[in-house]
């Protein structure tokens, strides 16, 4: 795998039948093991990691450290974060002497949707403008993104398995089939900070207007259909 890799500026497409043996011998690997595979399995530069620095985002990015010291954290900066979340964001970079590297939306359009209040009228296009199309940006130069979801979050995030490909990136989701139980026995066994609104209720961390308490994502879009941001889909 990586010898195709150092022949093309970036893998954009894997066969169905490649994804699967890849899903089939990650399988039986712990979550330590398989974030060590990947990086035997692809070239550590073409390895890209994102972060929301959200409720339990401690987890992820404690293995990271651990693991791969070196890798860069990319952090999406809507503009419309809970000031907790900058100041756990820098906790956590500091604790963990993270490489984060911001990414944003074009000053005048983050500016057109705060006018507009666009995450009132039209959050889909909110979260386009201020998620989505920095990282697409930043995804041309990567191979593998490496993210933080687990299947007990959404219905469709229970859909997932550890490699998928999707929107042109193979995607790599280490810790999706860790449990609530073993995400909170972890944390507890090293001792991690959570977010601090998890514990005024808050269980999924996104931005200001579109965040409200409550359990797994039912607080994100809250009385809207919408339960993800359009990263993961």
């Amino acid at each position: 795998m990586r010898s195709v890799a150092d022949t093309e500026p970036r893998i954009r497409s894997y066969e169905d039948e490649t994804v699967r043996e890849l899903n089939e011998r990650y399988h039986h690997l712990t979550v330590e093991e398989r974030i060590d595979q990947l990086y035997k399995d692809f070239d550590p530069a073409r390895v890209m990691l994102t972060s929301s620095f959200a409720a339990t985002s401690a987890l992820f990015l404690h293995l990271f450290s651990r693991m791969a010291p070196h890798q860069k954290v990319f952090f999406i900066d809507t503009g419309f974060h809970f000031p907790e979340t900058l100041e756990y964001k820098k906790l956590l970079t500091d604790l963990y002497a993270l490489d984060v590297v911001d990414i944003r939306a074009e000053a005048w359009k983050h500016e057109l949707t705060a006018k507009e209040q666009w995450y009132k009228k039209d959050p889909d296009f909110c979260c386009s403008i201020n998620k989505v199309e920095p990282l697409d940006e930043v995804k041309k130069n990567y191979e593998v993104w490496a993210s933080g979801l687990m299947s007990w979050q959404s219905d469709h995030r229970a859909t997932l398995d550890i490699f998928e490909q999707r929107g042109g990136i193979l995607k790599f989701y280490p810790l999706i089939d860790v449990t609530m139980e073993q995400r909170e026995a972890y944390i507890r066994e090293h001792n991690l900070p959570f977010h601090p609104l998890v514990a005024k209720g808050y269980s999924s961390i996104g931005c200001t207007h579109c965040t409200a308490p409550g359990n797994d994502r039912s607080g994100r879009w809250n009385n809207s259909p919408k339960t993800e941001c359009g990263l993961h889909l």
